[in-house]
């Protein structure tokens, strides 16, 4: 075992300390991001900083980079105060990379990505069609965090469509029967394979295979 210390990976180069650091915290969930301007101008992205934050009311977490160069995503949320999560699966997962390329607001990463824009029950954000888990989110609060300028989105859970045959009848969403694919790094993409569920945990108790 090696031991990296702060002061070694200081001393890396800007984009190998942006790869070591990125895969610290190990995978990561990956989700397309379909946000539109208030002009209804379109936008898709690739996030891997989505997270849980509870679930009554049901509300997820995700971090936008700090808004120094144009974040069109943010715009689009502070402006129409929704979009929506779109699980990026093995057969999509190229084509949710691209859309981390830096295309001009008035240019759809729709159009240049190779994805389509899905509008479903009149909500106002773009879905992706292509993705098999989807989620429509209401922009409730934005945390900027002062260590580093980037932005805390706080957003309630409004629908999901899923197959249905990726919900258990407990509530559990099997996320490989539906492809979903998570990420490690800034550009490592990884499929999925259930290990087992275990029994609720209790003190002194073995948890069981369910």
């Amino acid at each position: 075992m090696v031991k990296i210390s702060n002061s070694d990976f200081e001393e890396f180069s800007k984009r190998k300390r942006a790869a070591f650091i990125n895969s610290l915290s190990g995978y990561k969930a990956l989700n397309l991001i379909g946000s539109i301007s208030a002009d209804g101008k379109t936008n898709v992205s690739i996030i891997s900083s989505a997270f849980h934050l509870g679930s009554d009311p049901a509300l997820l977490g995700f971090i936008i980079r700090p808004d120094l160069s144009p974040r069109h995503t943010l715009d689009n949320l502070r402006e129409n105060k929704v979009c929506t999560f779109n699980h990026v699966n093995e057969k999509i997962y190229k084509k949710a990379h691209q859309t981390s390329a830096r295309y001009d607001r008035s240019e759809s990463e729709f159009d240049h990505c190779g994805l389509t824009e899905d509008y479903r029950d009149d909500f106002v954000a773009p879905f992706v069609a292509e993705s098999q888990i989807s989620i429509s989110l209401e922009f409730q609060r934005e945390i900027i965090i002062e260590e580093n300028g980037t932005h805390l989105i706080i957003a309630k859970v409004k629908d999901v469509y899923l197959p249905e045959d990726a919900m258990e009848a407990d509530g559990f969403i099997n996320l490989a029967k539906a492809g979903t694919v998570c990420g490690s790094g800034l550009d490592s993409y990884h499929t999925t394979e259930v290990l087992s569920r275990l029994s609720y945990a209790k003190p002194f108790t073995e948890a069981k295979v369910l």
